[in-house]
């Protein structure tokens, strides 16, 4: 069952309903082929480094938090392209170290919605799908489906998701400096 959720969560990225004229399975199929496809074929690079993991204090004791790791050591590298509408789209491949200190990495397609208060501000808001591997789960392949917000300037980002879960687990936000080399 994991196994096939992984695959779903690379293969499927969410379709925008607005850019469906088609719905049916072939129209969306074709749709993600080609946003995936285009992204991929992109020259457009950016980097990410891993800044910072906050653990929600609400589902956590203080023991547990002060065990944890909040500065996440990693980086990332990934392909982006700004579509017609001038919104953003990215493939990308990060490893960090997680709260156990263990080497996480993720990999995946992320989509984000932008609007531009000015020509050198943009904010963005989104999703990401894709999937990880972490040592707690002996590294077996976990898909990832997470919301995503930025706040950017030029070419330098700050781009965080939230990791949702129960008590104990999950609930974490996850940061990120992201740069468009070109």
């Amino acid at each position: 069952m994991i196994r096939k959720l992984t695959a779903i969560a690379l293969l499927t990225p969410i379709i925008h309903l607005n850019a469906v004229a088609d719905t049916t399975s072939y129209g969306i199929w074709s749709d993600a082929k080609n946003t995936l496809s285009e992204t991929w074929s992109a020259s457009n690079y950016e980097l990410y480094v891993p800044i910072n993991t906050w653990h929600n204090r609400h589902y956590y004791s203080q023991e547990k938090i002060d065990g944890y790791n909040e500065q996440p050591w990693g980086l990332g590298i990934g392909k982006y392209r700004y579509d017609e509408d001038g919104d953003w789209h990215g493939i990308y491949a990060m490893a960090f170290t997680d709260s156990h200190s263990k080497v996480q990495p993720v990999a995946g397609y992320a989509f984000q919605k932008m609007w531009r208060p000015s020509n050198n501000v943009r904010l963005g808001a989104g999703y990401t799908l894709g999937v990880t591997l972490r040592e707690d789960f002996n590294y077996m392949p976990l898909p990832v489906i997470a919301p995503l917000a930025s706040i950017e300037y030029k070419q330098l980002a700050l781009q965080s998701t939230y990791i949702f879960g129960g008590k104990g687990n999950g609930n974490i936000l996850f940061t990120w400096i992201k740069w468009q080399v070109n």
